[in-house]
């Protein structure tokens, strides 16, 4: 008789399982999705119009007041001692 109940646990178990996947798939076939040309081209436009201060090549040189890597000017250093 146990065994019975072993079976009928484990397919319970089965059918919960493909319960969670079968609403895990009808959540990604809800999620929006817009074509590969059009995130292509967003992808394309944002590069053109972001400046890029790691690529000097393209953009030309970064002054000292751009740039958001170089050293920034602190009161005192970096570290605070109390």
């Amino acid at each position: 008789m146990s065994s019975r109940g072993g079976r009928q646990s484990m397919s319970e178990l089965r059918y919960r399982r493909l319960l969670e996947h079968n609403q895990r798939l009808r959540e990604d076939l809800a999620r929006p999705r817009i074509r590969v040309s059009e995130a292509a081209a967003s992808l394309i436009r944002y590069c053109k119009t972001t400046k890029d201060h790691l690529v000097p090549s393209v953009w030309g040189p970064v002054t000292k007041a751009e740039d958001v890597y170089g050293q920034q000017k602190s009161g005192g250093g970096c570290c605070s001692i109390q």
